[in-house]
């Protein structure tokens, strides 16, 4: 039995932006009996793009059983946000508000939520901001480690007097924050680069954690798993992607070439032969790209496991 090695997690990689082009580090050529490096194709990417934000003013107000549906006229565009008593609405200076016709409104969904093909376009919000003559500004949008956002344009500084909330109305502390996506309520930033805030409510949208103790001897599981079912490709330790996804409460979701790992407002995109992998439309790299090292099925090296599904 190879004797298992301790993987530490790889940090984050700046974001790629607009028509930016990566270049990944080029691979050795697996198989190969020659020391040729193999250039990995350049990856193409559009901007990153976590919320689709609706913009207009609330034109007409249609109320169903559990459904209200709100029509948002912008010029000649026509949208309809479907709410329910779920729905965050708040407006820019962060208090609980009721959605009224005349309001002039911003509403941000989840771009990894499935859309209805019909028109005009019509969505399932997970925030909306009313706008008011009140100062107040609001940043939705997904914060790193260190509290910026996805462009390094805001960093949080969190004061004793920040109000931190779930998504529930339930209190969460500041250590709560990082690697989630956040409502952030502010009024003043300073100047710098990226602009810093000390915000006044930031609200977690991010779902609980799971307990996984529910699922019994799931980690159990996983670790016979890491143990036994794995290959070592250029020094790395590579385990089955599917097993290991669905054991902790994932969809997986085949592509044809790799697959689409999600769960709650989380999206993983695993391209075989790619170094670089998707996680809620940014990019990020790994030691060894994800492979077809069975029939069927794809192994991915073990620290994706360890660093972004557990």
């Amino acid at each position: 039995m190879m004797k298992m090695k301790k993987f530490v997690p790889v940090a984050m990689t700046a974001l790629l932006f607009g028509s930016a082009v990566v270049t990944p580090v080029a691979s050795a050529n697996e198989g190969s009996s020659t020391n040729a490096e193999q250039q990995i194709p350049q990856i193409q990417i559009d901007p990153v793009h976590i919320f689709n934000n609706t913009y207009g003013t609330i034109d007409h107000v249609n109320v169903s059983e559990n459904i209200t549906y709100y029509t948002l006229k912008d010029g000649e565009q026509s949208n309809i946000l479907e709410v329910t008593k779920n729905t965050l609405v708040f407006d820019n200076t962060g208090k609980k508000v009721e959605l009224q016709k005349g309001d002039k409104v911003v509403a941000y969904t989840f771009a990894n939520k499935p859309q209805k093909a019909i028109y005009p376009p019509q969505f399932n919000p997970d925030v909306i901001i009313v706008e008011t003559e009140e100062a107040g500004f609001v940043e939705v949008d997904y914060f790193f480690e260190n509290l910026t956002n996805t462009y390094d344009i805001l960093k949080l500084n969190i004061a004793e007097n920040t109000e931190l909330l779930n998504i529930k109305g339930d209190k969460v502390t500041a250590e709560d924050l990082a690697e989630k996506h956040l409502v952030v309520f502010y009024t003043a930033s300073t100047k710098s680069i990226p602009a810093q805030t000390t915000p006044s409510k930031v609200i977690v949208l991010d779902d609980e954690k799971q307990n996984t103790t529910e699922i019994p001897n799931v980690q159990a599981e996983i670790a016979e798993i890491l143990a036994t079912d794995y290959y070592e490709v250029d020094g790395t330790k590579m385990v089955p992607l599917r097993v290991i996804a669905e054991k902790l409460g994932y969809t997986v979701e085949s592509t044809g070439k790799g697959a689409i790992i999600s769960k709650g407002n989380l999206s993983y995109t695993i391209t075989r032969g790619e170094k670089m992998f998707g996680y809620n439309k940014a990019l990020f790299p790994l030691e060894v790209a994800p492979a077809l090292l069975e029939d069927q099925k794809t192994y991915v090296p073990v620290e994706f496991v360890e660093t972004y599904l557990k």
